[in-house]
């Protein structure tokens, strides 16, 4: 956890140690793609920071920016799934569908790569080669905002490559958005965040829940148990739940972001919904989960 000036206030486990933030790092990438000379409009933006549900309000973005940039969605190298949101996917079943590159939660950011590929004039059949600009640029703005360089270059569940930082690395990064000047591609990544909580997740989803209940917040959720959000004039939040599980990260998050201290407009109802999940047992609750620290 860091304060607004970039110290560290807070640490637990081990934080220097390199991990894959995995979705956690879209948000730094998506600067990557601004630089390039893409000009997506701000839910195009926020959708290539998204892990979306799969709803079709996602669908509609997805396909905007891919036709933007003259292509559609046969040019996705994302792998074929099912929408990431339980009730979209038993729409998509329910309806005869099946798995598609575009219900991907991460087919926005492979739009945007894409896009950005165009921006480029570079061929769209390359975007994922890491060696190729749209990747260069990515990990180029990662190391930038993150102030250190990727420990390893992986490559993601969805095929893109993935770049290692630590968890201080991360939050610097994040903080850099929240912090930046208007009209700065850092700001615009965090204000289209802000504006478009629910294309950042979608209906149920804690990470829209989380920037729908703090103003002015930027977070995002990755895949392992990895959460990072950044509040200007307060400070910035990295976590990676070592045993991948998911459970624990939005409750760790919103406790870490409440010792940072939190403006008066908070919406504190849905914040205790995040920070205290009910435990069931035969469909009641029978406790609730709570951060430790």
């Amino acid at each position: 956890m860091l304060d607004a000036d970039g110290a560290v206030r807070l640490s637990l486990g081990a934080p220097d140690a390199p991990v894959l933030p995995r979705s956690s790092n879209k948000p730094l990438q998506a600067v990557g793609l601004l630089d390039c000379g893409w000009h997506p409009d701000d839910a195009q933006l926020a959708l290539a920071v998204a892990s979306h549900s799969g709803e079709p309000q996602h669908l509609v973005v997805v396909r905007s920016t891919l036709a933007a940039a003259g292509l559609d969605e046969t040019a996705l190298q994302c792998p074929p799934d099912l929408p990431l949101g339980q009730a979209a996917a038993e729409a998509v079943l329910a309806a005869g569908g099946g798995r598609q590159r575009v219900l991907m939660n991460c087919s926005g950011k492979h739009a945007g790569m894409l896009a950005a590929c165009v921006a480029l004039g570079q061929d769209p059949a390359t975007y994922l080669d890491p060696a190729w600009p749209v990747q260069r640029a990515l990990q180029a703005a990662v190391e930038r905002l993150a102030g250190e360089a990727v420990a390893h270059v992986a490559v993601d569940g969805c095929g893109a490559p993935q770049h290692a930082l630590t968890l201080p690395g991360l939050a610097r990064g994040a903080l850099a958005l929240v912090e930046a000047a208007p009209g700065t591609p850092e700001r615009r990544v965090a204000d289209a965040v802000r504006r478009h909580p629910d294309l950042l997740g979608g209906t149920g989803r804690e990470v829209t829940a989380l920037v729908r209940a703090v103003p002015g917040l930027v977070a995002k959720d990755g895949a392992e148990g990895v959460y990072v959000a950044a509040l200007p004039g307060r400070g910035a939040v990295a976590l990676k739940v070592e045993d991948g599980a998911w459970r624990a990260a939005p409750v760790a998050v919103v406790a870490a972001l409440r010792l940072l201290g939190l403006g008066p407009d908070v919406d504190d109802a849905a914040l205790d919904r995040l920070a205290r999940p009910p435990v069931l047992g035969g469909g009641e609750p029978v406790g609730e989960l709570r951060a430790a620290f």
